[in-house]
């Protein structure tokens, strides 16, 4: 059996996932033909980095195949849907720092989402849905999209979320002018626009509501 393979799966068996090393667990998926030299390179990018390689990306890396690439994806995939399970139970909005917490798996993603959550009366969140991805400006945003969901789900108020992939929060003219047009339309229909958050990186946040925009 592959050295290397033997002794990263011994060490997840006995300290477990949380306490093995990044490239002791990528080891144990590539499986027995996993080589130090690849396990070590991929290690390097950390977590974020792994995260946003394509499966062409991963296929690039000697060793690699579909099946493993795949594996490696559907871990990722795994990963995202449980932490977005755990948010989404019973999640109450009571400030902005809680909705940047519930929009923090935005901070690891290269490009631009913008989400929407979705609130009953007593700030639970009762859904969320994925509005637009790509460059954002105040053209793209279509308020219909935001408060068709709204309105299907019964919600009384809604909070709305983008991240910037630069790592800094602070909010553009765009995201100003995005934030009033929604608020707008929230008061035409009745379901009031909580916050605009603008997610940044390591936990750092903008919300509009805090900088007066609403």
């Amino acid at each position: 059996m592959n050295k290397h393979f033997a002794i990263a799966k011994e060490e997840m068996m006995f300290y477990g996932t949380e306490n093995t090393s990044l490239q002791n667990l990528l080891a144990v998926l590539i499986g027995p033909k996993a080589d130090p030299t690849v396990t070590g390179q991929l290690a390097s990018l950390g977590v974020k980095g792994l995260s946003s390689l394509s499966r062409e990306e991963f296929l690039s890396y000697e060793g690699i195949g579909e099946t493993t690439a795949d594996r490696i994806l559907a871990c990722f995939g795994l990963a995202n849907m449980l932490n977005k399970y755990k948010i989404e139970q019973a999640y109450i909005v009571r400030s902005p720092e809680d909705a940047a917490k519930y929009f923090s798996d935005l901070s690891y993603l290269e490009q631009e989402h913008f989400d929407a959550i979705f609130l009953n009366t007593k700030n639970v969140v009762i859904g969320r849905k994925n509005i637009f991805k790509g460059s954002l400006d105040n053209c793209v945003i279509h308020p219909r999209e935001v408060f068709k969901e709204a309105i299907r789900l019964s919600a009384s108020s809604i909070i709305v979320s983008h991240n910037h992939p630069s790592g800094n929060p602070f909010p553009s003219r765009s995201d100003i002018e995005i934030t009033k047009r929604l608020e707008d339309v929230g008061i035409m229909v009745g379901i009031e626009v909580l916050d605009h958050v603008i997610i940044g990186h390591g936990g750092t946040y903008t919300s509009l509501k805090e900088k007066g925009y609403l």
